[in-house]
């Protein structure tokens, strides 16, 4: 029996591209954020589609994607969204990545690692404007720019910042933060590469978009379904299994480990190839929905390492083999990420990038 596998829809992702193109101005690149193995889709069928929708960014989280991603896309500009360390300058040279600078002495060590080379570093100048995590203080960017400038060997071509809360009926926070980042504008060129927006920041302020928006999960389909937002886009991803086994089960038939769950009536158990292995949570143990036969079926019981179990009801015709919907839609009905995110009480995020990076993924379009 077949592991669970992934499909992944480039058809929709190239819709969900041009979507967001035809509401962006022509001027705003935008910066397509690949981290986590393209949140799960995995990172070089997603980016090549996109490269060849005439995306001319990515960012990746960590410097060895980047390089994997140069491999297939020679002219696009790649970003490291992480702190990327001196001694692999060489990696950011040979591959043509721009990383970013997290801190003053962070700068000071690319800089000198790019002057020991003769040559100069172009990176973007990290602000930390609100959220607290990597960064240069917004205070503290008049002192950075000018240590930086005065050790030489860097470029800083590009400056950024990252939002930590967006809410369109209240931008109070969001609006902070971009006007502490426009306040650290003034302590660099007027030519370098400005970004500052997020997804669901770049959904509903065109005013911050500046000259790129780093654009994530709406364009995996997730977070731009409001008719008040900017675009509109569907999810590219669908997860599916199969039926291992169905039994006939009396009532009173305990299910999964601990028993936690008795059957009440005569009633089928479909076992499906998935687990917590694959990256199913074991927060929709008794919780959570697939569908089989086009019909909403309750897994039952805990979910395991490699198996769940289902309820498909006393009459269903199901059989070993049969496909089974876990994120996606068949029929007329549909379970999307956000819909186990919210049982799981995460984010669709977490349930994406959490799908096993070895499952097969199958790409379509």
């Amino acid at each position: 029996m077949n592991h669970s596998w992934v499909e992944v829809d480039l058809n929709r992702l190239r819709d969900n591209l041009r979507a967001l193109r035809s509401e962006v101005s022509g001027k705003t690149e935008i910066i397509f954020v690949v981290k986590a193995n393209a949140y799960g889709h995995g990172l070089l069928p997603v980016a090549k589609t996109a490269a060849e929708e005439g995306v001319n960014w990515f960012a990746t989280a960590y410097l060895d994607s980047a390089v994997a991603l140069r491999s297939e896309i020679t002219s696009a500009n790649l970003l490291v969204l992480g702190r990327v360390a001196p001694e692999q300058i060489d990696l950011l040279l040979d591959h043509r990545i721009t990383p970013i600078i997290t801190d003053l002495a962070h700068g000071l060590e690319l800089a000198a690692a790019a002057r020991e080379r003769g040559t100069t570093l172009d990176a973007h100048l990290k602000v930390d404007t609100g959220m607290g995590r990597l960064g240069v203080q917004w205070d503290e960017v008049a002192q950075t720019v000018r240590e930086l400038n005065q050790a030489g060997g860097l470029n800083l071509s590009g400056v950024c910042s990252h939002f930590a809360k967006v809410e369109p009926d209240n931008p109070v926070d969001a609006t902070i933060q971009a006007e502490r980042f426009e306040a650290a504008l003034a302590h660099l060129p007027p030519t370098v590469f400005k970004h500052l927006s997020s997804s669901r920041a770049a959904l509903y302020f065109p005013e911050w978009d500046f000259d790129g928006i780093r654009q994530g999960i709406d364009l995996y389909g997730y977070g731009a379904t409001d008719p008040k937002g900017r675009f509109q886009m569907e999810p590219i991803l669908q997860w599916k299994a199969q039926v291992a086994q169905i039994k006939q089960v009396p009532p009173g038939f305990s299910v999964g480990y601990y028993g936690t769950h008795t059957t009440e009536y005569p009633t089928q158990i479909a076992t499906v190839a998935v687990g917590y292995a694959d990256g199913y949570n074991r927060a929709l143990s008794n919780r959570g929905d697939v569908l089989i036969g086009g019909r909403r079926c309750a897994v039952v019981g805990r979910v395991s390492m490699n198996w769940i179990c289902v309820d498909v009801g006393p009459d269903a015709k199901v059989s070993a083999g049969d496909e089974v919907v876990l994120i996606g839609k068949q029929g007329d009905d549909a379970i999307w990420a956000n819909e186990l995110s919210s049982i799981c009480r995460t984010i669709p995020y977490e349930i994406l990038t959490s799908i096993n990076a070895l499952l097969e993924r199958r790409y379509i379009g």
